[in-house]
């Protein structure tokens, strides 16, 4: 789009030698346009006039980053009825793209009311884009329905901001309708609606598009790269990332430093963190996101002293600064290796030495740091003292904390701070019947799981992931669904049998229900992650390591018996819980019993 295919009727010449010293000059910098628009006014050119104000809305809006867009409106206010078009656009691009959504929104709404211009092909894709940003769903509705009335539906460039604008408001549902409903797709396109799946919850479906954009012959980009690995790192698709990382490296890929942090993640997050420091090793180019990437990663691995090395290693490094989420890393790291005093230096350097000012997280991470090595009171006291209002993860923090270092007075304080902040989540529920039953408080269960029937809460279903054969494979307690169940179950039972031959004893204290010690025991057999591990060792080669994603917190049964099973089996097994990984090999694991 622009203003310069147009031909100006009877310019006055000053004015046409005013927008010549635009075109020339324009584009270096903000005081050259002052100075032109200073000069124009000095020779008499009319402050309202409107073909040297759309000119100089123009430039000022495609300044670099960030544009003078006060001073471009200003010039727009002074314009004697502006019935071109192009000026309301230009206008509404530059603060979509600025991030005010608010006042393009706001232009676009003056211009219908003014009645002196209608919208064109080129206003709803910058529109379009600045709701997207504020991520009003509704509103993109009822743009949407004014752009199917305007004719304009059908343009390739208004339905990919449409795309686009419901992948950012999460509504991934109606980002494939228009997508489904698209003639023709264009790699935008397929971005928009890979990425909407992948940033929204639907890891499986961006991999299950992706893989129809590829049998379709449509060749990805850095941005469909990006949205991949983000997808295989949230369900460990290790398998399927790895061939992203090799179309990478033959494409060149590999020199992007956003797609390079994005792997290292992948890696960090699958559990393989030998690969994610190979990888930052190769890496020419590393900035503070890579640094970063790393140090969470080990430390969200258990590696807690070599994610401390590596951000000493950065610290050294001229020019690169750690920020708040570096922080987050080191306080998560301290924490899951019991290191308080550490944790406590390390809080106290982001404060003094870099001016960094803690956040929510931090908080959460010191809370965490004193509530896992059982100082629950202590915990509490830092929450009463915090400078700002405790969210419901630290309360949450807390309560976990007091179910398994056993406070149940101070757990049923926490479960009332979380039932004011967020009711009705089902963790609440079950840590606190947990807790009871291991108080042998049965009535106390029954009237929490009762509760939980009035209020329509449902327990979340543990479930665990494993990937063979580029496909992810998902198992439930006492699973019997999947195609081989038969072979799973007598392996499950080998196993089992194989492990009681070491020493294993069912721990049946983890098993919350008022039953038969017999019958707690099937019910540890049946854990998800065993069930997974089971169907791992006859579908995967000898001494090859298994790696499981699950969705809650390891049982201490089932980490004694994986713990185990890497022995008896010479397995390396990588668990992914819900906050952690586990690296269990020859029958220890790398949190050396503190998670």
């Amino acid at each position: 789009m622009s203003p310069f295919s147009e031909t100006s009727v009877l310019l006055l010449p000053m004015v046409e030698k005013c927008i010549n010293l635009l075109q020339t000059y324009g584009v270096s910098s903000l005081t050259k346009l002052r100075q032109i628009h200073a000069f124009s006014l000095r020779h008499g050119v009319s402050i309202s006039d409107p073909e040297l104000g759309k000119h100089l809305i123009f430039y000022l809006v495609s300044l670099p980053s960030p544009p003078p867009m006060s001073y471009a409106h200003k010039v727009f206010s002074k314009i004697d009825k502006p019935i071109n078009v192009f000026i309301w656009n230009t206008l509404i691009r530059g603060y979509a793209e600025i991030g005010n959504s608010v006042s393009a929104v706001s232009l676009y709404r003056e211009m219908r009311v003014s009645g002196l211009v209608e919208p064109d092909t080129h206003t709803y894709p910058f529109l379009l884009k600045a709701v997207g940003k504020m991520a009003d769903v509704r509103l993109g509705e009822t743009i949407h329905s004014v752009v199917i009335r305007s004719g304009f539906g059908s343009l390739l460039y208004v339905q990919n901001s449409l795309l686009h604008l419901y992948a950012n408001c999460g509504d991934v549902s109606s980002a494939y309708k228009v997508f489904d409903k698209m003639p023709e797709k264009d790699l935008v396109a397929w971005n928009s609606v890979i990425n909407g799946f992948a940033e929204n919850g639907k890891p499986e479906e961006a991999l299950a598009l992706y893989t129809e954009m590829d049998t379709k012959g449509i060749k990805p980009d850095g941005f469909t790269i990006v949205s991949l690995l983000s997808a295989c790192a949230k369900i460990g698709a290790l398998t399927l990332g790895k061939r992203v990382h090799v179309y990478m490296i033959k494409v060149g890929l590999t020199r992007n430093l956003h797609s390079s942090n994005v792997l290292l993640d992948l890696y960090a997050r699958c559990g393989r963190v030998e690969e994610a420091k190979t990888l930052f090793d190769e890496m020419v180019d590393k900035n503070s996101v890579s640094w970063t990437s790393l140090i969470v990663g080990l430390a969200v691995n258990g590696f807690g002293k070599e994610a401390i090395e590596i951000f000493k290693n950065m610290e050294s490094k001229d020019g690169l600064l750690p920020c708040e989420i570096t922080f987050v890393g080191i306080l998560y790291a301290c924490s899951h290796c019991g290191m308080v005093e550490e944790g406590f230096e390390y809080f106290k350097r982001m404060r003094e030495e870099y001016k960094i000012e803690p956040r929510i997280e931090h908080f959460g991470c010191m809370v965490d740091l004193l509530a896992r090595t059982g100082q629950v009171k202590k915990a509490y006291e830092y929450i009463k003292n915090m400078p700002m209002q405790p969210n419901v993860v630290i309360w949450r923090t807390l309560l976990g904390a007091c179910t398994v270092h056993g406070d149940s007075d101070l757990a049923e304080l926490a479960r009332m701070k979380i039932l004011q902040l967020e009711p009705n989540h089902s963790g609440d529920y079950v840590l606190l019947s947990n807790m009871y039953a291991s108080e042998q408080r049965w009535s106390d269960v029954q009237k929490i799981r009762k509760q939980m029937l009035r209020d329509g809460v449902k327990k979340v279903p543990g479930h665990s992931l494993v990937e063979v054969g580029n496909r992810v494979h998902e198992f439930l307690m006492g699973d019997k669904s999947h195609p081989q169940s038969d072979e799973i179950y007598a392996k499950l039972k080998e196993m089992t049998d194989r492990l009681r031959l070491e020493g294993y004893v069912p721990q049946i204290s983890n098993v919350y229900v008022d039953v038969e010690e017999e019958e707690k025991e099937n019910a540890l057999v049946y854990h998800s992650e065993k069930i997974a591990i089971a169907f791992m060792l006859i579908s995967t080669p000898e001494r090859s390591p298994i790696r499981v994603m699950k969705n809650l917190r390891v049982c201490a049964d089932c980490h004694l018996a994986i713990k185990l099973v890497s022995k008896v089996y010479n397995r390396e097994i990588v668990v992914r819980d819900r906050s952690r990984f586990h690296h269990f090999k020859n029958g220890s694991c790398s949190c050396q019993d503190y998670w």
